[in-house]
């Protein structure tokens, strides 16, 4: 492990950084764009948040076209994921699945979601008390259907993932109610 200082326009900040072998830092300034693609496979969104940093806007968003989300996904996807729509309760994939992995957005496949974090909330959709990170998930507001509620959305390619509500179990007391057609189940291997 060593020790960087980063050199931004506003700032100068230490920041701990793995360094691989075969690389030598001839010098420690380094730009964060430059960091982020040396190390975008290696640390993920808790690194980042570490330092501040969101890493959805080191990343970069996902920009597709609607002609492109449209061939990519199929049509009850592309209908939740890209127009907020919402699939029938206790008929997705995963409001019963008890399988052990990480669920990622259908989209892009960033990590949304783990299986140890969800829990049967009686609604038919997939409901956990966390994300993976809080910063792989944007929110907004959504007033449709005459109520106020919390959309989430994947923070890389803006999909919508569906809702999270104040009624979970302890210690978070969060539902997050995530549509299974936006999800992708990977299993945990060994």
């Amino acid at each position: 492990m060593a020790i960087c200082m980063i050199t931004t326009a506003r700032t100068v900040a230490p920041i701990a950084i793995q360094a691989h072998p075969l690389i030598a830092f001839s010098s420690l300034l380094v730009r964060r764009s430059e960091y982020v693609t040396l190390y975008r496979k290696t640390y993920g969104p808790r690194l980042f948040a570490r330092f501040g940093i969101r890493y959805s806007d080191c990343m970069g968003k996902l920009q597709r076209s609607e002609a492109e989300w449209r061939a990519e996904l199929s049509a009850e996807q592309f209908a939740v994921c890209r127009r907020k729509g919402t699939e029938r309760p206790f008929q997705g994939d995963y409001w019963n699945c008890k399988e052990d992995g990480v669920y990622l957005c259908a989209c892009c496949g960033q990590s949304l979601f783990d299986s140890q974090d969800k829990f049967d909330s009686g609604t038919g959709w997939p409901s956990f008390t966390r994300p993976v990170d809080a910063q792989c998930l944007d929110e907004q507001t959504d007033s449709s259907y005459g109520m106020v509620r919390t959309e989430i959305l994947c923070a890389r390619c803006d999909a919508h993932l569906g809702h999270v509500f104040p009624d979970g179990p302890a210690p978070g007391g969060l539902r997050y109610c995530i549509n299974s057609v936006s999800l992708q189940l990977k299993p945990r291997t060994g």
